[in-house]
């Protein structure tokens, strides 16, 4: 069989019966939207495990539902605690110098970086459902406090406001996120795609790299504003400024970390000595200040940080014009930010380990842990990559990972915040970029060009607005691009001409199969998208392109002329009074041109709005088939029995 060529049913395969498309039947409104709002809220059915139990069941299933610690606690075994006190102390060495770092880079004091690695940790410990997620400060999150919280107030000449702001918008931060969850909305999250965070971590850490130099030169003053035009030019306009003794130390610390990190990739096993790293250079660091007093030769150290437990912060909560905004606006930012990245770290290792987490149970439990954590003098925390990588490479069995870093930085802010005085800045700001040169993954940027420039241009539209204007510019436009990009989707959907693979009934579409025979005098077009308000005028006017390039295709050719057009409708999941009306002008459209049209395989929902439409009357159920091929043999059936408007309803014989 030749291309161009159909092969027609012999009269007995035309004598089968077909299946008629049914119509569902009618349901009422209010049925139909509540499946609609549970299917969109309650996917998983969290309802489901409650079902036919006592009510003294019930009320334990609900407290494991928000207490997942009380489901796996009972079953904890000797074998799983040597195994999380390992990782614990493991990912507590790495978050001792991590917690301080960037609490210096979110501008607030060192000691908070201590508190948010204690109290956040227990919270997560008795509600989240991740084994793996070793909950801290982030730097992304940091940087943004610092950035937008620096435009309403300085750290620097007023850093008590500048405290109890960081601590209203982590406040305001957990209520947004424990709201999402237990609204069901966390498909929020999802508008931020791959590409968008792609670009706007690597961004992100680029910007952050950039505000180090003030650490490694040695700077005193330094660019309150995260662009790399303000950066760069506080950085050069201060050469006369710069410490050599500073800079060999941060080389040399970054240096130090950046082999750890390249031998602990190349050998697996030995993934601990980068897990130590951190701290190592922090101890080191500290001892060669104290040994050379480099503090007195220009070399920034910690200095003092207060011994004791996380104070009370509730009082210091503002909630007074004109900061509340500011707070607010901060709150969500970051909030959204930090949710997405530590739903995104948790499911990754959860599915390394195939288990499931539930996204909104880990909002909840995310939102929980920064509404305490910030009356307990603790800013945003969420689950950062590194560290969570670290706790998973060390084998952790469950939560009890997050409880064991936590008595360690408690022992730590007890009784070793002293040995923390000697310890140089420039250190702190060598851990931050061997941190986040790992945020940059130019591979992933790589990979989005070769399979979708589309998805690559997001990327890199996050990546310049974050670096060449500011962290929030960058989010803004990313998400307004893939916004665009999914309004495009929606707005000019695909549409292909379909043809027939050789000795077969399949028929695919003719570019992807330049093998597959046109049928003659019939032409069959795939909608790969619903047909909706936004999308039926441009489908209306592509159809009868398609329409015209056929007839004018045919004519040169001298061939059959057409005279069916079938929509294969299978990926038309709905529809609405704007795409009926459509189909009724493509309808009277194909009438005046002599031609009839023939619907293949509506779906459920399509078929109860044209037959409320009376769509189904006008254009006659028996021009509606449950597959194309179905359609095709009738429509050729027709062409050589009789004209169309004398032929018989096919699927009737």
């Amino acid at each position: 069989m030749g291309n161009g060529d159909f092969m027609y049913p012999s009269s007995s395969d035309r004598q089968c019966v077909t299946h008629r498309v049914a119509i569902p039947p009618p349901q009422p409104f209010f049925m139909s939207f509540k499946n609609s709002l549970k299917e969109t809220f309650f996917p998983d059915d969290p309802l489901r495990q409650f079902k036919n139990k006592t009510p003294s069941r019930r009320f334990i299933l609900g407290l494991q539902y928000f207490l997942p610690i009380l489901e796996w606690a009972p079953r904890y075994s000797f074998q799983f605690l040597k195994s999380d006190l390992v990782a614990g102390i493991t990912i507590a060495s790495l978050a001792i110098p991590q917690g301080i770092s960037y609490a210096k880079l979110a501008n607030l004091p060192p000691i908070l970086g201590l508190y948010s690695s204690f109290i956040p940790p227990l919270v997560y410990a008795m509600m989240g459902s991740s084994r793996d997620l070793a909950v801290g400060t982030v730097a992304v999150a940091s940087l943004l406090t610092a950035s937008m919280l620096g435009q309403e107030v300085n750290a620097a000449q007023n850093p008590t406001l500048f405290l109890h702001l960081a601590f209203t918008a982590t406040f305001f931060a957990g209520i947004l996120q424990a709201s999402l969850g237990l609204l069901r909305l966390g498909f929020i999250v999802d508008f931020l795609s791959h590409a968008t965070i792609v670009g706007f971590m690597a961004g992100a850490a680029t910007v952050v790299i950039l505000q180090q130099l003030k650490g490694i030169l040695g700077l005193d003053h330094f660019t309150h504003s995260t662009d790399i035009i303000s950066v760069l030019h506080s950085v050069f306009s201060q050469i006369h400024q710069w410490r050599w003794e500073s800079g060999v130390l941060g080389v040399g610390f970054l240096f130090f970390l950046l082999v750890t990190r390249y031998f602990s990739k190349r050998r697996p096993k030995f993934f601990w000595i980068s897990a130590m790293a951190p701290l190592t250079s922090v101890i080191l660091g500290s001892l060669l200040v104290y040994l050379t007093h480099a503090e007195k030769h220009g070399v920034q150290v910690i200095g003092n940080l207060k011994k004791g437990l996380n104070p009370l912060s509730f009082g210091d909560l503002v909630f007074t014009k004109p900061y509340i905004t500011t707070s607010l606006k901060t709150g969500i930012i970051t909030g959204i930010i930090a949710l997405a990245e530590g739903i995104a770290v948790g499911r990754s290792f959860a599915m390394f380990k195939h288990y499931h987490i539930d996204g909104n149970k880990e909002m909840v439990a995310i939102g929980t842990m920064n509404i305490v954590g910030s009356c307990f003098s603790c800013y945003l925390t969420t689950g950062p990559f590194s560290r969570s990588a670290v706790n998973f490479n060390a084998g952790c069995k469950t939560a009890m990972s997050n409880v064991i870093m936590a008595i360690a930085v408690m022992l730590t802010l007890l009784f070793l915040t002293p040995l923390f005085y000697y310890t140089p800045l420039v250190v702190l700001s060598a851990i931050i970029i061997s941190a986040m040169l790992g945020l940059i993954d130019y591979e992933a940027a790589i990979h989005l060009w070769n399979v979708d420039k589309f998805d690559f241009l997001v990327c890199i539209g996050a990546y310049a607005g974050v670096v060449f204007a500011s962290v929030e510019v960058g989010l803004v436009i990313a998400v307004a691009i893939s916004v665009v990009r999914l309004l495009l989707f929606v707005a000019r959907p695909r549409t292909s001409v379909l043809g027939n693979l050789p000795d077969s009934t399949i028929y695919r579409n003719v570019e992807q199969y330049p093998n597959a025979n046109h049928v003659h005098g019939v032409l069959i077009l795939e909608i790969d998208a619903p047909i909706y308000f936004a999308n039926s005028s441009y489908l209306r006017e592509r159809i009868s392109r398609w329409i015209d390039e056929e007839e004018d295709k045919l004519k040169a050719t001298g061939k059959t002329s057409l005279q069916y057009v079938i929509l294969d409708m299978t990926a038309v999941g709905n529809i609405d009074t704007s795409g009926i009306s459509m189909l009724e002008e493509l309808k009277k459209t194909t009438e005046r041109r002599e031609l009839k049209l023939v619907l293949a395989n509506p779906g459920a929902e399509v078929m109860k709005k044209l037959n409320k439409s009376k769509f189904l009357e006008n254009i006659g159920q028996e021009w509606i088939y449950l597959t194309v091929g179905e359609a095709v043999e009738a429509c050729n059936f027709k062409l050589h029995t009789c004209k169309p408007e004398e032929s018989q309803p096919w699927n009737n014989v």
